[in-house]
């Protein structure tokens, strides 16, 4: 990472010294041409060379100057959404270990009955539950960050997959059968890998649930294409997302700019990690919605060799 950083950090260092050595240079020659007092006119072929060395030099500063600026502002933006993750991830590790210190020390009382310590374990678990997923999806991050890849493709039964998923995330909510409905036909298979389309799935149904309110509704469809890739449409009648959000939300660490959005836990990872492996897998996705309070619909497109 360090070697990297190094690199990153080479590259403007040294366009920019070649960039004032040039002006430098310019600087001087054009010092020259006035103090000899050359005509502009004669002879023509030193000074149009002159002249075109100039304008290049001149056009090289600016495109220098606008990839700075390009850059910087892509710094700033990706150290307010690191400031937002710092913030989050406080939120997402304190919570939960709060939770399971004060179920332990419940736990150690004489007076809690076997009852209330199977409650209070289960509790625990889930609270682990959380914790494990969040720092898969850092790691996730990491490692796709890093361009590394581990994967294993196999066949794989993506309509069992879905419906394990959803069984997962309904038990880490706490929700009834009903908060989801499966239009999955039985017995569809693709090759892949199955680890990142396990990942893939729960993030989107984790996001889906995340953001719908108290009484959440998830629909997933899955088809076949016409292009012969595997369709699956997730949707829920959450908060929705405002239009110029709606690729911003794939980037790493991002969280719209809305108050609703920021009350709920969340590292801004779960669609960025999918979003990428999806891409590794040579598969896409993208988000549809009609605007802030009006739902959001994932749309994931994956091949079927």
């Amino acid at each position: 990472m360090q070697r990297s950083l190094n690199r990153s950090i080479s590259v403007p260092i040294v366009l920019s010294s070649i960039t004032v050595l040039m002006t430098l240079a310019l600087l001087i020659g054009w010092v020259l041409v006035i103090r000899e007092h050359l005509p502009l006119n004669d002879p023509f072929t030193i000074n149009r060379w002159l002249l075109a060395g100039g304008i290049a030099s001149f056009v090289l500063v600016m495109v220098v100057l606008v990839l700075f600026s390009v850059s910087l502002v892509g710094e700033i933006l990706e150290s307010r959404r690191q400031q937002m993750f710092i913030d989050s991830v406080s939120h997402e590790l304190k919570s939960p270990l709060a939770s399971i210190k004060l179920c332990l020390d419940t736990m150690a009382r004489p007076e809690v009955s076997a009852t209330q310590q199977d409650q209070l374990r289960n509790m625990m678990l889930s609270d682990v539950e959380r914790l494990t997923v969040f720092v898969d999806d850092i790691l996730q991050a990491s490692r796709i960050s890093h361009r590394r890849r581990s994967q294993t493709w196999t066949a794989v039964d993506i309509s069992q997959l879905v419906v394990q998923a959803a069984d997962s995330i309904r038990a880490r909510y706490h929700l009834g059968p009903e908060s989801f409905q499966l239009t999955v036909p039985p017995g569809v298979e693709i090759f892949t890998d199955p680890t990142a389309l396990e990942i893939i799935i729960k993030n989107v149904f984790d996001n889906a649930v995340k953001y719908s309110g108290d009484s959440p509704l998830v629909q997933v469809g899955m088809r076949q294409l016409e292009t012969g890739h595997i369709g699956i449409t997730v949707k829920d009648r959450g908060i929705g997302i405002s239009r110029n959000q709606l690729k911003r939300i794939f980037k790493r660490f991002h969280r719209a700019p809305d108050p609703k959005v920021n009350e709920r836990s969340g590292s801004g990872l779960g669609l960025y990690v999918a979003y990428r492996l999806l891409r590794n897998l040579g598969g896409r996705i993208r988000a549809d919605s009609d605007g802030p309070g009006k739902g959001t619909t994932m749309r994931i497109r994956l091949p079927r060799p």
